[in-house]
């Protein structure tokens, strides 16, 4: 791997894996709306759930961001996206057409994320 393709690869790793370790970190510990948006789905203990998806997007992202198993960390990631975009961004269900757009810039911006964790988890050096 030449040194620009492994400071790419690093700096990829390091922007993906702050942003769910911040993200993740912030609804472990201020659930706030989002449970509401869990219990939605019927969740036995949605806060709990909330808390717990957060927590595993933290470590996850904790991961990703310094190297450590970053194939594992990016698929967990993208496993911890799915229930995070059904239940919080759930585009089809608004009825005001500014709230429906901004869900669906979420849901769309998630697909990015599930794309960058994808290329991660594909990289032969991860």
């Amino acid at each position: 791997m030449s040194l620009a393709s492994s400071a790419a690869d690093r700096l990829s790793r390091l922007a993906l894996g702050t942003t769910f370790a911040w993200l993740g970190y912030e609804a472990a510990t201020n659930p706030g709306g989002r449970v509401n948006a869990a219990a939605d789905l019927g969740l036995p203990n949605p806060e709990a759930a909330v808390r717990f998806n957060g927590a595993a997007m933290a470590a996850g992202g904790a991961a990703l961001a310094l190297g450590i198993l970053p194939r594992a960390a990016a698929l967990g990631l993208v496993g911890s996206l799915v229930p995070t975009t059904i239940a919080g961004h759930a585009f089809w269900k608004a009825e005001d057409p500014q709230v429906r757009i901004n869900h669906r810039v979420q849901v769309l911006k998630n697909l990015g994320l599930v794309g960058g964790l994808l290329a991660v988890a594909a990289r032969r050096s991860a």
